[in-house]
C-alpha cells in the first residue's frame, strides 16, 4: 500500500506538477499559439531539469542523506528557475519605451553565437519577452511560474526534512 505521506509520493507529486505545467505550456504554445519568448524557453528547460530531479528521488526512494542530497538538487533547478523568472517579470513591469528591442531567435544565437554567448544574451531578455500575452487571474506565465518555483524549492526542502 502506497503511503500518501511518504517522500516518494511528494517525490512523485513534484514531478507531475512539473510534467503538468510543461504540458500546459505546451498547449498554449500548440493550441493556443502562444510562441514562447527565450526567456520561456529557459524556463521550460530548468522546470524540466526539477521535474526529473523530483522523478529521481521518487524512484531511487533515498534515506535521509540521499534525501538532503535531492533536496539539494531541487533547490539548485527551482533557485535557477526562480531567478530565470524573476528576471523575466521584470522585464515585463519595464515600461514599454525601456524594455530591450527584440533580439534573433534562439536557433539563431546557439548556432551563431554558442551556448555561452547565447545564454548570456537570453538572460537580457529581449523585447517579446516583456509581452503579456496570457494571464489567469491577472498573473502572468512567468508570475505563476516563479511561484511555482519558489513552491517548488519549499516543497524539495520539506520532503527532505520529513522522517
Amino acid at each position: 500500500m502506497i503511503n500518501p505521506l511518504s517522500r516518494r509520493t511528494g517525490n512523485l507529486a513534484g514531478f507531475l506538477a512539473c510534467a503538468g505545467m510543461l504540458a500546459f505550456g505546451y498547449y498554449l504554445q500548440f493550441s493556443a499559439g502562444l510562441e514562447p519568448c527565450p526567456l520561456c524557453i529557459l524556463q521550460r528547460i530548468v522546470l524540466l531539469a526539477t521535474g526529473i530531479a523530483f522523478l529521481v528521488a521518487a524512484i531511487h526512494h533515498p534515506g535521509r542523506t540521499g534525501a538532503a542530497i535531492y533536496a539539494g538538487a531541487i533547490s539548485l533547478c527551482a533557485v535557477a528557475g526562480a531567478a530565470i523568472s524573476a528576471r523575466h517579470v521584470w522585464i515585463q513591469h519595464l515600461p514599454e519605451d525601456q524594455r530591450p528591442s527584440c533580439g534573433p531567435s534562439l536557433d539563431y544565437m546557439l548556432s551563431t553565437l554558442g551556448p555561452a554567448k547565447a545564454l548570456g544574451r537570453i538572460l537580457r531578455g529581449s523585447g517579446e519577452c516583456g509581452v503579456v500575452d496570457w494571464t489567469l487571474l491577472s498573473f502572468s506565465i512567468p508570475e505563476w511560474t516563479l511561484a511555482a518555483f519558489l513552491g517548488f524549492l519549499v516543497w524539495g526542502v520539506f520532503l527532505a526534512r520529513r522522517d
